[in-house]
């Protein structure tokens, strides 16, 4: 499928407004609510901060979900506003996992989000077991699918498994979910179908 090119952003902060937005919706519409908050401020910290609860909804109603979206955001941006936005210098004061829960931690930050944010903000390799993800891998003969930690338990990644390599592997999952996992699942057309089916018959 080629290098996935994930995530596609300009900027790491799109990448933290963009994950919130996305939660539970299409990005079609999550890229609508994205691009009226840039448009607005440019991802500034303290313009972002300094915006009301009702316009922040305004700006991103597209997304729905949009009071606990925009409680998000404030309080993801103000954590960040803390740390002073310097990422490698947050991931060098602790452990992944400790990181991890200071994430779960923030309001709006649930486990997909946290993982998200460790892989493509922080640079640290880890699995994200999102619904595209869990349904490849219900395909491929895996168990206990049905929730998103069920399944983030059963993965162990590879010792060697750079930041890098989590960040095209998460794209190239969630590439091979939009042609063939979506409502009309067409994973037996798959080229990956057609190689187990291969590899059954060998």
């Amino acid at each position: 499928m080629g290098p996935s090119g994930w995530w596609p952003a300009e900027d790491k902060r799109d990448i933290i407004v963009g994950a919130i937005l996305v939660q539970n919706t299409a990005w079609q519409n999550a890229d609508v609510g994205l691009n009226n908050l840039k448009h607005r401020t440019g991802l500034n910290p303290e313009a972002v901060l300094s915006l009301s609860q009702t316009e922040l909804i305004d700006l991103i109603r597209a997304s729905g979900f949009y009071r606990n979206k925009a409680k998000a955001i404030h309080n993801v941006f103000q954590w960040f506003d803390d740390h002073d936005w310097d990422y490698a210098g947050i991931a060098a004061k602790t452990t992944q996992a400790e990181l991890r829960q200071q994430l779960l931690a923030l309001p709006g930050v649930g486990q997909e989000t946290a993982d998200v944010y460790l892989v493509y903000l922080f640079d640290l390799p880890t699995f994200i077991a999102d619904s595209y993800t869990r349904r490849l891998f219900t395909h491929l003969g895996y168990q206990h699918t049905d929730s998103y930690q069920h399944l983030k338990q059963q993965i162990t990644l590879p010792s060697n498994f750079t930041a890098e390599m989590a960040q095209d592997f998460h794209g190239q999952l969630d590439e091979f979910g939009k042609h063939y996992l979506q409502r009309e699942d067409t994973f037996a057309d798959s080229f990956l179908a057609r190689a187990l089916l291969k590899k059954q018959q060998t």
